[in-house]
C-alpha cells in the first residue's frame, strides 16, 4: 500500500478533486474566512509552519481566484506538498478554522518510527521523515522509484 500523508481536516478521506476542493475553498469565503496557502517538503506532523504562497487572501471572495493561486503552486512546486488554510476570526483570535491538503509529491516516501524503552516501563516514540533524509529542495523529485 502506499503511503498517504494524513494531515488537516479531510485526512480521512481520498485527495480531494479540483471540484471538491472548489467547494470547500467557497465554503470557507462564504463563512468569511480568508484562505493561505502554503508548502513544504518537510511534512512531518509538528512542523506547523510551512512556507507562504504570496499573502494570505483577505480580499479574495471567488473560489475562482483561490483556485487560480492554488493551481500556480502547484505548477512552480509540483513536487511538494500544498495545503489551503482558512482563517476564522469570528471568536477575536487567530485561528485556523479548516486546512487540507491539495497536492502531494508523486511519492511520499513516508516515515520511520523510532521506538525508545525508558525507564518504569515508559515508551517514547519519535517520527522521522524519510524525506529529510535529502537536502531542501531534493526531497521529491522526479527521478524517484515509484511504488
Amino acid at each position: 500500500m502506499a503511503f498517504h500523508l494524513t494531515q488537516g481536516t479531510f485526512s480521512f478521506l481520498p485527495p480531494l478533486t479540483d471540484d471538491e476542493i472548489s467547494k470547500q475553498v467557497q465554503y470557507c469565503l462564504d463563512n468569511d474566512w480568508p484562505i493561505n496557502i502554503e508548502f513544504t517538503d518537510d511534512p512531518h506532523p509538528r512542523n506547523s509552519y510551512w512556507e507562504m504562497w504570496g499573502l494570505p487572501m483577505f480580499d479574495v471572495k471567488d473560489a475562482v481566484g483561490i483556485m487560480h493561486e492554488i493551481n500556480e503552486c502547484r505548477r512552480y512546486y509540483p513536487n511538494h506538498y500544498i495545503r489551503v488554510g482558512a482563517y476564522d476570526r469570528s471568536k477575536g483570535r487567530q485561528t485556523i478554522g479548516l486546512s487540507f491538503i491539495v497536492n502531494r509529491p508523486p511519492h511520499d516516501p513516508g516515515f520511520h518510527l523510532f521506538r525508545q524503552d525508558a525507564h518504569d516501563r515508559v515508551l517514547r516514540y519519535t517520527l522521522h521523515s524519510y524525506a529529510t533524509d535529502k537536502p531542501k529542495g531534493e526531497r521529491f523529485t522526479d527521478n524517484e522509484s515509484q511504488e
